[in-house]
């Protein structure tokens, strides 16, 4: 399946067949319900198939992944026998849910033509990236920090490689990654057919388009700041934190599938617990989680096991779930360019949704500024959590779930789950002694205490331990930020502990699978556009 990207609706009357798709992926689209293309996909498929560069212009949920990776499978479908270590496409994601996001989409197109394709990423151990280039791997989708130590390593070269792909190229500047990409580019060869899609071509990103880009196309179907037609904006205002608290409470408590932004990754993990605490079954997403940790919670609320996902930037961008009928920027985010990509999470695919910016008295100056350069025009209401506004994008109000027991510390030595085997993480761990102390959290989303995640990490804002005596958890290399960066990975395949329960909307207390916030996994866990030559294409 092509994970959650469905094209429910048609978009244009031209079919994949008619742009030149050949018929096999043709007939893998079709048994996914995706029959007609998005602008971008119309814009791009004449030229990417026929092995043009090409520079896409479109904003987040604008179906940028289907239009890179359908030519990729097309073209690279003639290929020759598969060889060790040398793959013949590459796709470059800044995040590991993007990368995981992009081979979901990717692996069904690659198996109508009997292909095979790789993620590789930090934040796990990459004996099972070895091994699969190893064994010989047709298309690798890969974060340049894990993708330039398995280069180091010499388990691959890229000296094959027919196609490339730069995907969000924006967000890779914005997380410092265009060094890297820089050197990663400069391994392929100079004659190979690359396409960069971007929201934006700043920070850096038009110096990629020039030096490596060679008689591109350029196909821009909307701007970043253009507005999703489908997609409500609101603006809270509240007079505390106090009444902060208990609107976000609210807003968290309906029957549908909803996405509460923070700007940190301590305050998402305490929301998560407090919405739990409260009867509210959620999950965090952020950078402190370990990867079978954020597979197992991205799991649990995309296949509707909870409804609530508190995330940090890291859900931002790359996280394509249906059906989120509410985003909460609970915190504000710092540039609009954030809170475009964090609202660009509903109101996808043609479905409806709203936004919420939840803004304190300190806030209304730096909130107004920002909803200024992200063009949205929205008249902030003063409210609490009942107000007729509120209460008319809250809807339904699901059944109260009982929280389970905090599960027991793990103990003094126990496995704490997989460490990263990169060199990079290897180096980072040189410099610090005895590895990363933190204290259990243990705490569940579930009514039901069985099948609870045990173990847990708590630590301060620089790193050191919570609390003394806590256990020794090894810690993988990576940022401190919200966002997560390339030596931080996704799993390439399921994610890990998607065991599905009862839910719990409804009157009803059905059992939950528990889901633990910020604990370490055990080792047991289940875890219309213009040519820049001059020609303009047509959209």
């Amino acid at each position: 399946m092509f994970a959650h990207l469905v094209q429910k609706q048609s978009m244009t009357e031209t079919t994949f067949g008619a742009l030149g798709v050949p018929a096999p992926l043709v007939a893998a689209l079709d048994r996914a319900g995706i029959t007609s293309p998005f602008p971008i996909q119309e814009d791009t498929l004449p030229d990417t198939l026929r092995g043009r560069d090409v520079l896409g212009r479109g904003k987040t949920g604008s179906g940028k992944t289907l239009a890179f990776t359908i030519p990729m499978v097309a073209r690279l479908s003639n290929g020759g026998r598969r060889q060790s270590g040398r793959p013949r496409g590459l796709i470059l994601a800044p995040t590991r849910e993007l990368a995981t996001q992009i081979t979901a989409t990717l692996a069904p197109l690659a198996e109508a033509y009997g292909m095979n394709v790789t993620t590789i990423f930090g934040g796990i151990s990459q004996q099972r990236q070895v091994a699969a280039l190893k064994a010989g791997v047709d298309i690798v989708v890969a974060c340049p920090g894990r993708l330039e130590d398995l280069l180091q390593q010499k388990f691959l070269t890229l000296d094959a490689i027919e196609i490339t792909v730069l995907d969000e190229a924006d967000h890779m500047a914005d997380l410092g990654f265009l060094p890297s990409v820089t050197r990663i580019l400069n391994k392929t060869p100079d004659g190979g057919q690359r396409m960069l899609f971007s929201a934006t071509l700043d920070n850096g990103v038009d110096k990629i388009v020039n030096r490596y880009l060679h008689d591109e196309v350029l196909h821009s179907v909307d701007d970043v700041t253009s507005h999703v037609e489908a997609m409500t904006h609101h603006v809270f205002e509240v007079d505390g934190v106090d009444a902060k608290r208990d609107l976000v409470q609210a807003l968290a408590s309906g029957t549908g599938r909803r996405i509460l932004f923070m700007r940190t990754k301590h305050h998402a993990k305490k929301l998560a617990r407090q919405l739990i605490d409260a009867g509210i079954p959620s999950v965090d997403l952020h950078g402190n989680l370990s990867q079978p940790q954020r597979d197992r919670n991205l799991a649990a609320f995309s296949t509707g096991d909870v409804r609530v996902l508190v995330a940090t930037d890291v859900a931002a961008r790359g996280i394509d779930i249906g059906n989120v009928e509410l985003v909460v920027h609970v915190d504000p985010p710092a540039e609009h360019k954030a809170y475009l990509h964090r609202s660009g999470r509903t109101a996808r695919a043609g479905s409806a949704g709203d936004v919420v910016t939840v803004v304190l008295p300190a806030q209304r100056s730096d909130v107004a500024s920002l909803l200024r350069k992200a063009a949205i025009t929205v008249s902030p209401e003063r409210v609490t959590a009942t107000s007729p506004a509120v209460v008319a994008l809250i809807g339904e109000v699901a059944g109260y779930v009982t929280p389970a027991p905090r599960a027991a510390k793990p103990v003094r030595g126990q496995s704490q789950g997989g460490r990263s085997q990169g060199a990079n993480a290897q180096r980072k761990r040189a410099n610090r002694s005895g590895g990363y102390a933190g204290a259990s959290t243990g705490h569940t989303a579930g009514a039901s205490a069985s099948g609870g995640r045990t173990g847990g990490q708590r630590r301060d804002r620089s790193g050191r331990p919570a609390t003394s005596g806590a256990p020794q958890v090894a810690r993988t290399g990576g940022p401190r930020s919200g966002g997560s960066r390339s030596g931080q990975g996704t799993s390439s395949h399921a994610p890990a502990g998607q065991a599905r329960a009862g839910r719990g909307s409804g009157a009803s207390q059905r059992g939950f699978t528990s889901y633990s916030t910020s604990t370490p996994a055990s080792a047991g866990s289940s875890g219309g556009g213009q040519r820049r030559a001059g020609r303009r294409a047509q959209g």
